[in-house]
């Protein structure tokens, strides 16, 4: 539709009536009236009208296009006699923004900077004591990006209304046709309108209404294999929401299987029976009036594990002991894997016996047997692993195994009593040798994985190192060569050590108990100040030998403490990796280490010496007995501060139920100076390891386990912080420009191409005609009071709303408003009501899809 077609339209919808209903209601919309009681004036009034000039424009008001962020003037030429008041409006409402000027002639408005709601039509009144007269503009404000639709905005040319009886001659150019530019069409003829002819009131977009957001959505949800799956996401926004939900860049369609259920409030998306397959990612996409938003989240969908990969490996076999070793499943079932249950079968002379379950407490991927076997008798085994959901089918069963005569038992908490010095075999690859399976840490210097020997089924540790560059493989040589110097029974072997460029890996002891500390916060182990005693012991025995040898650990910490199995108390010192053998003429200075547990030498860069280790000992038998590090700080700095001055006291709580000489004990290690450390050998004869040899501590009461287990959490939470430093600096990275400078953060990320197209087919869904879901209601109100009718208007888009007196539109005034406000609700206001305002008014609401009115009668009472 052109503009001229509009423009027509919008004038025959409003065609004036030559007699109002009702003249009050007339004299409201400021109709001109010549009925008896307005030409009836007394003699005096006549008098005095002869000696004064209404107000007449000489110089019309122009309709304007004015982009966005330009300053608009309208500007007229008045004549009468003086004083005139001037006063503006907007769309019917006095306009609080911009600068009017009067200098008795020439009136003047100047908005500065406009924006879009600064469009629509301005009247200008101007007002004596012989009348008053009025002259309106239309105003466009063209946006930045597009050009505002004209056809919705009638250009209105110069008009004038006296209130007396006589008005003064309307000049002969406002008799005319007032020609004007318009900005759409500038060859547009606008023709000229009557007051009577009303711009429809729209939806006020004050921003004061509610934005649309999520209310606390969640992030994760995890369902089980056949559940129903139920995603909901509440929002906060305007009554019309509509949304729908994104999987794999496609909205998600309604089946049998899927759907959604939609409120104005919540979007739920329902998964029947949920399937592995409906594990992923979802995003939900909503949107109202004015405003979207949208938010991910994530569905895992569980199921039992799969069975362990591997059949058990089957070593250190006695005559009533072995231990087992497996490789974990190869699918957890989408949630992690929380233990094992063990099985045997009595192979016996004749048919075998039925499983029988030897443990369901297993959390690793080894198992030392040691009840219900019997020597000279032959066993398999078999492993199952569960997780939250449930316990997955046994996995492959191991091969038959024959117990040795009871007399041949060995004390597995011993290491071998022959050693053998290592050389790097440059001649074969580990995997000539070992099956390679699962991975069992990582650390700087790069990858362990667990390795069973091809020809004797042993299970080994293979150390992987980074081996690419010249310095990385001189520093693995180094150990691999330092370890044949560690022959003792508490620090880790090295069974072999391969260099096949550019990998070079280390074979050693499999120890499959895990970390001590991480043993003994277990609800299974008791924790008492007598077995701390043992472990320190083993300890002190196990550095003693590497001093003895003049060779620095420099790294002990918790995590290079472990046991040697599941059950029992014998523990091993690994990681040599920073391990350095001292050269009295030349000292040596380090800058590595974890900050909690290096000495002050260190930090300070002053020579390191064995009694480096003895300070790094008593760390570790504070946190030991406490549970609480002694010189942790709020942040790695403020650690490290706490070090160098050697800060740290006995937490009376934490060390209640502490014996004296354990107290003593740590202090003898935490010494600022070196010099004054106790060494391993006096640490060995110390009077707590006496009073523990000689069996004189009677407590058993057992230790609190809860400081522990939060001293264990924050060390986790450390390394995952390092991980998020570093994703956070590669994200920082990502935002830099060319020339290295950073880009201000955007708030919010840009929406994805599906959920751009979705927000397309979200418009196309929310389009429809007015409705009323509240209508107009009869009133009966007294004279001279006020009345309201009220209604209230969805439809997208925003329909737009005109009041009828009867058949005549209604005009806005200073006894007459049109409220309608950002939820909908429209509102007639009639201030002072007499008898002549009783009649029918009708609300009508128009949009591009329909037109739908709601009438209601007012009677006034006398």
């Amino acid at each position: 539709m052109n503009g001229d077609d509009s423009k027509q339209r919008f004038v025959s919808t409003f065609k004036l009536h030559i007699k109002p209903p009702h003249a009050s209601c007339a004299q409201r919309n400021g109709t001109k009236m010549t009925d008896t009681r307005t030409s009836v004036r007394s003699s005096e009034t006549d008098s005095l009208s002869k000696n004064v000039d209404p107000p007449v424009f000489v110089e019309p008001l122009e309709d304007s296009c004015v982009d966005e962020g330009r300053d608009l003037v309208l500007q007229g030429v008045l004549t009468g006699s003086q004083p005139i008041k001037v006063t503006w409006l907007q769309n019917g409402e006095a306009t609080h923004f911009g600068k009017p000027s009067f200098n008795g002639r020439e009136v003047r408005l100047v908005v500065r900077e406009c924006l879009p709601e600064d469009a629509g039509t301005y009247t200008c009144w101007a007002e004596n004591s012989a009348g008053r007269t009025s002259c309106r503009a239309a105003v466009v404000v063209r946006d930045i990006e597009s050009v505002c639709r004209m056809s919705k905005l009638p250009t209105y040319a110069s008009n004038s209304i006296l209130e007396n009886e006589k008005s003064p001659q309307t000049p002969k150019h406002e008799q005319q046709n007032f020609k004007n530019s318009s900005p759409t069409n500038p060859n547009m003829q606008s023709p000229v309108l009557s007051p009577r002819e009303i711009i429809p009131k729209k939806r006020s977009n004050s921003g004061t209404g509610p934005i649309l957001h999520f209310r606390n959505p969640p992030q994760h949800l995890e369902v089980k294999v056949g559940q129903t799956a139920k995603l909901t996401c509440f929002f906060t926004g305007s009554p019309l929401v509509v949304s729908c939900w994104i999987r794999n860049k496609e909205q998600i369609t309604d089946s049998p299987e899927v759907w959604t259920e939609n409120t104005d409030q919540s979007s739920t998306l329902v998964i029947a029976e949920a399937q592995p397959q409906h594990t992923g990612r979802y995003t939900v996409v909503a949107k109202d009036r004015k405003s979207s938003a949208q938010h991910s989240l994530t569905l895992s969908v569980i199921d039992i594990p799969e069975p362990p990969a591997s059949s058990p490996v089957i070593s250190l076999v006695t005559g009533s002991s072995l231990v087992l070793s497996w490789s974990g499943p190869c699918y957890d079932g989408g949630s992690v894997v929380l233990g094992y249950v063990v099985e045997v079968r009595n192979q016996g002379l004749g048919e075998p016996g039925e499983w029988k379950e030897l443990t369901n407490q297993c959390t690793s991927t080894s198992y030392k047997v040691s009840s219900g076997l019997e020597p000279q008798q032959e066993f398999c085994f078999r492993v199952r692993a569960y997780n939250t959901v449930g316990v997955s089918e046994p996995g492959p069963v191991s091969p038959v195994v024959r117990m040795e005569q009871k007399d041949s038992d060995k004390t597995q908490e011993e290491a071998p009593k022959e050693y053998t010095c290592v050389t790097i075999d440059s001649s074969h690859k580990v995997t000539d040798h070992y099956s390679l399976h699962e991975k069992l840490g990582t650390g700087k210097f790069g990858l362990v994985y667990k390795l069973i020997h091809k020809d004797t089924g042993c299970v080994c540790a293979g150390k992987f190192y980074k081996g690419r560059r010249a310095k990385e493989r001189e520093a693995a040589r180094k150990e691999i060569e330092l370890m044949n110097f560690l022959h003792h029974p508490k620090l880790v072997q090295c069974l072999g050590a391969y260099d096949h460029k550019p990998e070079m890996v280390m074979v050693m002891e499999f120890i499959a108990g895990g970390e001590l500390f991480e043993r003994i916060v277990d609800d299974n182990f008791e924790h008492t100040e007598p077995a701390s005693v043992r472990y320190m012991q083993q300890i002190l025995e196990g550095i003693s030998y590497m001093h003895q040898q003049n060779i620095v650990h420099l790294d002990l910490k918790p995590e290079n403490i472990v046991c040697v199995d599941t059950t029992g108390t014998s523990i091993k010192i690994i990681d040599f990796g920073l391990a350095s053998r001292l050269d009295d003429s030349t000292p040596l200075k380090v800058m590595h280490g974890t900050p909690e547990f290096v000495a002050p030498e260190v930090i300070n860069y002053e020579p390191v010496c064995l009694a480096t280790d003895m300070w790094s000992i008593g760390v570790i038998c504070y946190i030991l007995l406490s549970g609480e590090s002694p010189f942790q700080g709020n942040s790695e700095a403020e650690t490290l501060a706490l070090v160098t001055a050697a800060q740290w006291e006995f937490d009376e709580e934490s060390f209640e139920d502490i014996t004296e000489e354990a107290k003593e004990f740590i202090g003898s290690l935490l010494n600022k100076d070196p010099r004054k450390r106790i060494s391993c050998e006096e640490g060995l004869g110390h009077p707590w390891m006496e009073k523990f040899a000689s069996g004189d501590i009677t407590t058993t009461k057992s230790l609190s386990k809860e400081k522990m287990k939060r001293f264990l959490a924050r060390q986790k939470w450390k390394k995952a912080g390092k991980a998020l430093q570093a994703l956070k600096r590669m994200a920082l990275l990502s935002k830099s420009d060319s020339s290295g400078a950073l880009t201000s953060p955007r708030k919010e990320e840009p929406l994805s191409p599906e959920a751009e197209q979705a927000l397309q087919s979200l418009e196309q869904k929310m389009q429809g005609p007015p409705q009323f879901t509240q209508s107009l209601e009869d009133r009966s109100v007294t004279q001279g009071s006020c009345a309201r009718l009220s209604c209230h208007l969805t439809g997208y888009p925003d329909p737009e709303v005109v009041w009828l007196c009867g058949d005549e539109p209604v005009e806005e005034s200073s006894t007459v408003q049109i409220e309608y406000e950002e939820d909908g609700c429209c509102t007639l206001i009639l201030s002072k009501v007499a008898p002549e305002d009783t009649n029918v008014y009708t609300c009508k609401a128009t949009n591009e899809h329909g037109e739908i009115l709601c009438s209601a009668k007012l009677t006034v009472l006398h």
